[in-house]
């Protein structure tokens, strides 16, 4: 099986095909795509006409363009036939049709979308076959809509375990991320809907974001938190890109000019437009000149104060005409589609809902298994579901985007039906649901049971004959606007199930959570243990699939799970959280008039003392053990590794075989991963990095060839005297697993 993990340039074909063709002896294993490959020169097709275009219009015209028009549009020129640019909030299904100036619903009947699983269950399938399905997907719904700009993929880096937004990001490893990233990216475009990347960049936290500097190394900056942007944009050839709120090194991201111009469009060669998020601009003529060309979604300093900085010739109209011709670029690229056309049937439709099943079914971890899984229903005949979390319905909640799902199959109803007419599922809420309120009180309320409705599980499970308890979070907890004060189970939950395993001791848990929990008190009280995510439209039948059987598990943590919070890099060196009066959080508050200050104002630093040390190099730097490590995942079935070859490239990428035996009784799927280390360094680098991985279908009982590209780029550094990226000559240990702390073949090779 021939892979190409960190980049989509040899695709061949999805997912889905190899499923049917596992015994062919090779087969391709990246993201499909088009041969009108979308890249940067894409938008360079119209230069002459954009000339022209600007030769036209009156200096109003321009700025009109240069900021919102609403809250979910930025203006067009009429007279010269060019449209609004719409923007469709994400980045996991396509937000409901708001007012034009607000952020109540429009009250349509066609703007039920797809709930696509969020983007650390994306992450989880290690796939870029279905990163890409996903983009597509989520293109086709954006276009029957009328829109022409996506707000996603959100893809910074996972760097605390609380982060609010942990949920909508993809990984702690840049590597990752990055691939997702490029598949997201072509299979959204392809469906001539533009991307835009957020949020650029190094918005790693919501607690304080409207004014945190965050204080980051040039070589962690470029090796782990622009990585990601940086292969959407050369690879994947994204379209757009979203300024955050925070500063980076002590300037605005909306008005940084070394982001937005001089690594962006200088050094990464992006053609398209940045856009600011919604509150997040802070200057006129430092914005301007930076790079920004549209404030959303007013017009506070890109309306008249424009105007009037051009009169005094603060802002030059060459700076002017670029940024409107940036936005030409992109509005020609994207057709725009007439309104008479747009919401005219439903957004949802059965081939994407089908696609939100394929991500759910291949994201679901399973951490542990003691023999009561797949759950085997000749034997089981009373199945006890206990816990809100399996009925609670996660496309909505909490602060910022969420999704009017057509229709949400929860965890309960999922099993329900699978195991109609074969066993008994009874059900026992277990412990209250978090409500918003509650995070204005202290964090201790939320460890205390009530005492009925635990009660309640207990005499459920007394007479069950397995427990699948569920455990978790919800969308209330985390939340856009602020960060989780911890990682333990809200509610009592602990508590409930130490009471739940008393009576009873044959249990699953599910955790159903975007982000890290404490597993300290659930793992040890429970024979199998999966991870379920905010899954989707399709989540509940995806689990119960995999609770029966019918599938066996193959996802991968996108993340670790450490023991304790306060092992977490930045907790253990305490810089975050930043010491700060008051909770420093945005939640609640008007998400466009939300508190920033401006340029000159002292906010709260973020030091990433840790540099390149995030998530797992950590752990394994450190000697810090982890509950489930980076890369963690079980299946079904059991895997071989054999035969391992690594070899040069003529053009310095290195090439990797081996062969996956699948030595179980069920097809299943396996992410192989490959990891470098370089034991004789004369610079700091990590224990080992994640370089390349690849998802492959095994038959029970066969063989796969993998055959993995590890990209030449991923095997240099970024060297802060030369401002370049640098290959260290020596030895390299490539090293292939099936996560971060299993390693199951060792190689070696000269740099």
């Amino acid at each position: 099986m021939t892979c190409f993990p960190n980049n989509l340039k040899h695709a061949k074909t999805s997912l889905a095909v190899v499923a049917l063709t596992i015994t062919a002896a090779i087969a391709g294993c990246s993201a499909p795509q088009s041969a009108n490959v979308i890249s940067q020169s894409t938008l360079m097709q119209w230069e002459d006409s954009i000339n022209s275009i600007i030769g036209k219009m009156t200096l109003e015209e321009k700025v009109e363009m240069l900021h919102g028009k609403n809250m979910f549009s930025s203006a067009g020129v009429p007279r010269l036939g060019i449209a609004d640019i719409e923007y469709a909030d994400g980045p996991f299904g396509i937000r409901e049709e708001m007012e034009p100036h607000g952020w109540n619903s429009a009250g349509l009947t066609t703007d039920s979308a797809t709930y696509f699983p969020t983007g650390s269950a994306l992450a989880a399938t290690w796939s870029q076959e279905m990163a890409y399905d996903y983009g597509k997907a989520m293109g086709i719904e954006a276009r029957l809509r009328g829109k022409d700009m996506m707000l996603g993929p959100a893809i910074n880096i996972q760097r605390i375990p609380t982060g609010g937004r942990t949920y909508e990001y993809l990984s702690e490893d840049p590597v990752l991320s990055a691939a997702l990233a490029v598949g997201y990216t072509r299979g959204m475009q392809e469906q001539g809907e533009a991307v835009c990347l957020k949020h650029y960049a190094v918005n790693n936290q919501e607690n304080f974001r409207g004014h945190v500097d965050a204080r980051v190394s040039p070589r962690a900056l470029r090796e782990i938190y622009l990585l990601p942007f940086q292969r959407a944009v050369e690879d994947g050839g994204a379209f757009g890109v979203m300024a955050a709120y925070n500063k980076v090194n002590g300037r605005w991201c909306s008005e940084n000019y070394e982001l937005e111009n001089t690594i962006l469009r200088q050094q990464w060669g992006f053609k398209g437009i940045v856009i600011s998020d919604w509150g997040g601009t802070h200057s006129t003529v430092d914005a301007l000149t930076a790079g920004l060309n549209v404030e959303m979604p007013g017009k506070t300093y890109l309306g008249e104060a424009l105007l009037d900085s051009v009169k005094s010739g603060a802002v030059s109209d060459s700076v002017i005409n670029e940024r409107v011709r940036e936005l030409l670029r992109v509005r020609m690229a994207i057709k725009p589609v007439p309104a008479s056309e747009a919401n005219k049937q439903m957004t949802s439709q059965p081939q994407q809902q089908h696609t939100a099943y394929e991500v759910a079914k291949r994201s679901i971890v399973m951490l542990k298994n003691n023999s009561l899984l797949p759950i085997d229903h000749t034997c089981v005949k009373r199945i006890a579901v206990i816990g809100a979390m399996a009925t609670e319905k996660t496309a909505q909640g909490g602060v910022g985007a969420g999704v009017k799902a057509l229709y949400e199959v929860t965890p309960l109803e999922g099993i329900r039906k699978a195991f109609e007419g074969k066993a008994e599922v009874v059900y026992a809420e277990g412990y209250k649901r978090f409500e918003r309120e509650m995070r204005f009180k202290h964090q201790s309320p939320w460890q205390e049971p009530d005492d009925a409705l635990a009660g309640e599980a207990v005499k459920v499970a007394t007479s069950a004959d397995l427990v699948v308890f569920f455990a978790g979070t919800g969308r209330e907890v985390e939340t856009e606007g602020s960060d989780r004060e911890s990682i333990i189970l809200p509610m009592g939950q602990e508590k409930v199930i130490e009471r739940v395993a008393a009576a009873n001791p044959n249990i699953v848990t599910v955790i159903v959570s975007g982000g890290p929990v404490d597993m300290r008190k659930v793992e040890p009280l429970s024979k199998s243990l999966l991870m379920s995510w905010f899954n989707g439209s399709e989540g509940g039948n995806a689990l119960a699939d995999i609770l029966a059987g019918k599938v066996s598990p193959s996802g991968k943590l996108p993340f670790s799970i450490p023991m304790t919070l306060e092992d977490n890099p930045a907790y253990s060196l305490g810089v975050y959280p930043q010491n700060t009066d008051g909770n420093g959080g945005d939640v609640f508050v008007n998400l466009v008039n939300r508190q920033k200050g401006d340029g000159a104002q002292a906010g709260p630093v973020a030091d990433y003392k840790e540099d390149l040390l995030v998530g797992y190099r950590w752990y394994e730097t450190k000697n810090v053990a982890v509950k489930y490590p980076f890369g963690h995942g079980l299946s079904y079935s059991a895997f071989e590794y054999s035969a391992l070859s690594v070899k040069h490239e003529d053009n310095g990428d290195v090439r990797v075989t081996f062969s996956v035996k699948n030595t179980g009784n069920h097809d299943a799927e396996e992410v192989a991963q490959v990891y470098v280390s370089r034991p004789d360094s004369k610079i700091l680098r990590p224990k080992k990095e994640l370089k390349a991985f690849c998802r492959i279908a095994v038959a029970a009982g066969k063989s796969e060839k993998v055959d993995v590209t590890i990209d030449h780029r991923d095997l240099q550094h970024w060297d802060a005297t030369s401002n370049d990226w640098q290959l260290e000559k020596g030895a390299a240990l490539i090293s292939v697993g099936t996560s971060s702390a299993d390693i199951r073949l060792n190689g070696d090779i000269s740099l």
